[in-house]
């Protein structure tokens, strides 16, 4: 093979790359505008709090069902995506990327995650939607419900952060593990929120929806820049021989 040949072949898988984003982050955006809809309409309210009655005591609605044990790995999880964990998290990051003189790529981690923060309080306000009434709430919550940002923002954060780990190394399983950990992660955090009944299932939903949206537009943004040699790529993972 031709070095023109290889260098087609490359720009041709990158190609298909930006264009799986492409579709991957509109449906997710897709997604987000239906389940806003029909928030909007009163859609599913009845069931909704039928489904957060389901995850109480019949007799006592203040009380989760499940073992004890599981309401406070409950409280404990939900804390991985709250702004303390999250913003602690990317400022260990950021130092590291820092001390390792990768500046450009600090800028892309903290621009990600800012916007990504931005977006979930600015929806807020725009729905204003009241959090669930149907229970009482496990944990302290000040804002509003909709869309989650203990489901938006941790999908902006932990996949950011999963996909420059997968960059990082050349082995399928390693990134798949990195992806798959990071998914692990935004996943049961937004169930917890509904087991503590601070969220409706749609809030959830919706905020995953549209922060794996934001995370893959940012990683095409990314891929694009590094494509044209403004964002270096992440140094390989040492591997044993």
């Amino acid at each position: 093979m031709t070095d023109r040949e290889r260098e087609a072949r490359e720009s041709a898988g990158m190609d298909v790359r930006l264009l799986g984003i492409a579709i991957l982050c509109s449906l997710g955006l897709l997604s987000f505008l239906l389940i806003a809809k029909l928030v909007a309409g009163g859609h599913y309210a009845d069931l909704e709090g039928q489904i957060l009655l389901s995850l109480r005591q019949p007799d006592n609605p203040a009380e989760l069902i499940g073992p004890r044990w599981l309401h406070k790995a409950a409280v404990d999880v939900t804390a991985l995506g709250g702004a303390t964990v999250l913003t602690l998290i990317t400022l260990l990051v950021c130092t590291y990327l820092a001390i390792a003189r990768r500046f450009r790529t600090v800028l892309f981690v903290l621009a990600a995650t800012i916007s990504g923060m931005v977006i979930s309080f600015g929806l807020k306000n725009v729905f204003e939607r009241a959090r669930p009434d149907a229970v009482p709430h496990i944990t302290e919550v000040s804002t509003y419900s909709f869309p989650s940002g203990h489901s938006l923002i941790p999908a902006v954060v932990y996949l950011t952060l999963g996909t420059l780990l997968a960059q990082a190394t050349d082995r399928h399983r390693e990134k798949i593990f990195f992806i798959a950990t990071a998914l692990l992660l935004v996943g049961i955090i937004g169930v917890t929120r509904v087991y503590l009944g601070v969220h409706y299932p749609t809030d959830v939903l919706a905020g995953w929806s549209l922060g794996i949206a934001w995370a893959l537009f940012c990683e095409g943004v990314a891929y694009l820049l590094r494509r044209r040699g403004t964002l270096g790529r992440p140094r390989k993972l040492a591997a044993e021989n």
